[in-house]
C-alpha cells in the first residue's frame, strides 16, 4: 500500500506543478501580496512620521492672536496660512491637515481674561487631516495650560494648588507584544496561502479528474482505495505547505522594504519564527486538503467543486477575525477551532511566548481527527458505484 500511494503522490504531484499557469497565480496572489501589503502600510506610517517630523500646522487668522504665534514658535512649529477653499480642500482630502480658525478678537478676549473660541476643522472622511487633529488639539491644551499657569503665577498662586493628583501611567506591553500588534497580518496571510495553495490541487486531483474521465483508469488498478487516497491527499497537502513556506520567507526580504524606521525595528519576523509558523501550518494543511477532497469527491464538475468549496474558503478566511474583534483575550475553545487555533497560536509566536505544549497537542489532534473523517469519507465515496 505505500508503494503504491508513494507512486500515486509522485504522479499528482507532477500534475499539480505541470499547471504552471495556475501555479504561478497562486504564487503571486499568496506569497507576494503580504510583502506588498507590509510594504503599503510602511509608506503609509512613513507619511505620517513624515508631516509629523515636519511639525506644520495650517492657520487662519494668526495674525489676530500674537501670544498663540509665539507659543507655536517656541514649540518648534511652522505656522502655514490655509488657503481660501479649504473646507473644498478637507473635503477632497486635497489638504492633508486640520485648520485652525483663530477669531479676530483673540487678543482682546484673552486679555480680558475671556476665554477666546479656537475652531479645529477637519473632515471624518480625511484620514490624512484626521491624523493631525489630536496633536493640534494637545498643542491647544498645552497653550491653555501655560497661559493658566501665568495667570495663577501673577496672582501669587501656586500652579501646584490646581493639581490634586499626579497621574503617572504604565503601559505592560512588552516590545514583542507591540511589534505583534505590526505583525497581526502575518498569520492571516499565512493562512490564507496554504488554503488557496491546496484548493486548485484538491479540486483538480478529485472533480477534474472525474470530469476529464480519467478516475474511473485510475481505479482500475490493483492498488486499494486507500492508497490513492493517501498518495493524492499527500501531494495536495505537499502544494499547500510548499505555498506557505514561500509566503513565509516572503516576508523576511519584505522587511527590507519597510520605509519607516519605527516599523522596521518593531516588526520582528526572522527565520525561528518562520520555522514555527510552518511547524504549526503541517496539521491544518494536511486537514484542508483532506476536507478539500471531500467536498470535491462529491462533484461531477470542477465548476461545481469551486461552488461548494467557497463555503469552506469563506469560514477558513473568517476564522482569524475572531482573535481582531475580541476584546477579552484568548478564550478556551478557540484552540478547539482549526484554522482559528493556528491563528491563535501563530500570534503568541509573534509576541514571543513560549507556546505551551498542551495548547499545540490539541490543535494538531483536532486537526488529524478532521483528516482522518474526511480521508475515511474519500475513500468510501470512490467505492461507490457512480465513480466506477
Amino acid at each position: 500500500m505505500i508503494a503504491a500511494a508513494w507512486s500515486v503522490y509522485l504522479k499528482e504531484l507532477v500534475d499539480a506543478l505541470r499547471d504552471r499557469r495556475t501555479l504561478v497565480m497562486v504564487l503571486l496572489s499568496s506569497v507576494a501580496i503580504g510583502p506588498l501589503v507590509l510594504v503599503l502600510i510602511s509608506n503609509l506610517v512613513a507619511g505620517i512620521e513624515k508631516r509629523a517630523e515636519a511639525r506644520e500646522l495650517v492657520v487662519q487668522g494668526i495674525e489676530h492672536a500674537p501670544t498663540l504665534h509665539n507659543f507655536l514658535q517656541r514649540q518648534t512649529y511652522t505656522v502655514r496660512t490655509a488657503p481660501a477653499d479649504y473646507e473644498e480642500a478637507l473635503r477632497d482630502s486635497k489638504l492633508g491637515e486640520p485648520v485652525l480658525l483663530v477669531p479676530a478678537t483673540f487678543e482682546a478676549d484673552l486679555a480680558r481674561g475671556e476665554p477666546p473660541v479656537l475652531e479645529v476643522v477637519s473632515s471624518a472622511a480625511n484620514q490624512r487631516a484626521q491624523a493631525g487633529t489630536g496633536p493640534l488639539l494637545r498643542l491647544l491644551r498645552a497653550f491653555n495650560q501655560e497661559q493658566a499657569t501665568l495667570r495663577l503665577a501673577v496672582r501669587g498662586v501656586a500652579p501646584a494648588v490646581l493639581e490634586t493628583v499626579r497621574v503617572q501611567e504604565r503601559d505592560l506591553a512588552d516590545p514583542a507584544t507591540r511589534a505583534a500588534q505590526l505583525a497581526i497580518m502575518v498569520p492571516f496571510f499565512v493562512l490564507m496561502a496554504v488554503l488557496y495553495g491546496a484548493l486548485n490541487a484538491a479540486l483538480d486531483t478529485t472533480a477534474g479528474e472525474r470530469e476529464r474521465g480519467s478516475l474511473e483508469p485510475l481505479l482500475m488498478n490493483p492498488a486499494s482505495r486507500l492508497s490513492l487516497v493517501l498518495g493524492k491527499w499527500a501531494a495536495v497537502t505537499s502544494v499547500g505547505m510548499l505555498i506557505a513556506v514561500l509566503s513565509c520567507l516572503s516576508f523576511l526580504p519584505g522587511q527590507w522594504l519597510l520605509r519607516s524606521e519605527a516599523l522596521a525595528a518593531m516588526f520582528r519576523f526572522g527565520v525561528g519564527e518562520a520555522t514555527l509558523f510552518v511547524a504549526l501550518l503541517l496539521p491544518l494543511a494536511c486537514a484542508l486538503a483532506a476536507v478539500l477532497m471531500a467536498i470535491a469527491i462529491r462533484c461531477k464538475s470542477f465548476k461545481e467543486a469551486q461552488a461548494n468549496a467557497t463555503v469552506l474558503l469563506l469560514g477558513v478566511s473568517m476564522l482569524p477575525l475572531v482573535t481582531v474583534f475580541n476584546q477579552e483575550g484568548t478564550a478556551p475553545w478557540h484552540l478547539w477551532v482549526p484554522a482559528l487555533a493556528q491563528t491563535t497560536l501563530m500570534g503568541r509566536v509573534l509576541k514571543g511566548e513560549v507556546l505551551a505544549v498542551p495548547d499545540v497537542t490539541q490543535a494538531t489532534v483536532v486537526c488529524m481527527v478532521l483528516t482522518a473523517v474526511a480521508l475515511v469519507f474519500v475513500a468510501r465515496t470512490l467505492k461507490s458505484a457512480a465513480l466506477k
